[in-house]
This record gives C-alpha cells, structure tokens and sequence, in this order.
C-alpha cells in the first residue's frame, strides 16, 4: 500500500497505461505487467476452451455461465484483471455492454508466471475472498499445477492440489472431467 507521501493511483491512471501493458488498481496502486508471454497465454487459452463449451454454451454439459478471458473487474477502489472470470448465469443473465465490470464473478483464475505469482497469490485472491468470489483457481504452467480454492467465511479454503496429467473434477465445474496435461501443451 502507499505511504503518505505517495500519491493514490486513479482509474485516469489505468486508462493512460501503455495498450501492450496490463493495468491494474490495487489499494491505491498502479500495478503494470507485460502481456502474458507463451506458456502463461497458452494454458489460460487452453482452459478458457475447456469450460466455454460445456459450461458457458452448453455443449457437453451443464451450461449456466458466462465465462471471460481477461474481464477487467471494478470491485470497489480496486481494479483488477483475471485471467478468467465466470458469473453464474443467474446472477448476471445479460453480458452487459460495458468495459468493465461491477458485479463480483462467481469464478476467478489467475495462471501464474514469476512475474505475477506474488502479485495474484498475496495482493489479489484476498481482494477476491473480500467481493465475494466463491472460488479461486491458481494455474502454474512451470509446476504444471491446478489449487483449487473456495470461499469459507473471510477466507479462502484449498480443496485440491491438482498435477500433470491428472484428470479433475474441481468445483465449481466438477460437472465435467478437466484434463490438465491439455494446458501445458506446446
């Protein structure tokens, strides 16, 4: 967090950053990271495709989500930019035509990478358990790992540490099997 003499960064500060840049309003802070390089792009692309099928349209599943690659959040001072976000259908029925997002998602996922883990790990899924999302993925295409987090209480519990090329059923999306070896991929 800044210190007093620090200036507060503003959404106006967000809006200036650099287009090859991800911008992001933490606790008053301008956070800015480079695009994601391969891997990072790769496994967030890989498992946004698994769940849109089953979960987001319907095909092969349950349906009942909307689910977004990089949906810029506005969780109070705070804005924040996932990997991916889902909203369960009842709570947002409509993708609202705007370029941002007020509502708190259902589902969030953060794909690690050196540059970002400490930011998404420590300054982030706090920030999720606060507005309320009910779950919280941590990909890491390096470990190849799936955690596996829902909200109890305040907090965040882990329900599962996934590796590899295990096949899961992990919540929220436990409807259908996800086979992890399809994220690291080349």
């Amino acid at each position: 967090m800044p210190n007093a003499a620090e200036k507060l960064a503003t959404y106006e500060d967000v809006l200036a950053a650099p287009e090859h840049l991800v911008a992001q309003l933490i606790d008053g802070q301008l956070i800015t990271q480079p695009r994601p390089a391969s891997r990072h792009a790769r496994a967030g692309s890989r498992l946004g495709a698994l769940l849109d099928g089953p979960f987001d349209r319907g095909s092969g599943g349950p349906g009942g989500w909307v689910i977004l690659f990089e949906p810029e959040l506005h969780l109070g001072p705070h804005v924040l930019v996932p990997d991916l976000a889902g909203w369960r259908r009842e709570r947002m029925p409509e993708l609202p035509d705007a370029p941002f997002f007020e509502l708190a998602p259902d589902f969030c996922c953060e794909v690690l990478s050196p540059s970002t883990a400490r930011t998404d790990r420590i300054r982030k899924v706090p920030l999720y358990a606060e507005y309320g999302v009910g779950h919280v993925w941590l990909v890491d295409p390096q470990a190849q790992s799936l955690e596996v987090f829902a909200l109890d209480g305040e907090s965040y519990r882990l329900v599962g540490t996934y590796a590899e090329e295990e096949v899961v059923e992990a919540m929220p999306f436990g409807a259908v099997p996800l086979e992890l070896g399809l994220l690291w991929q080349r």
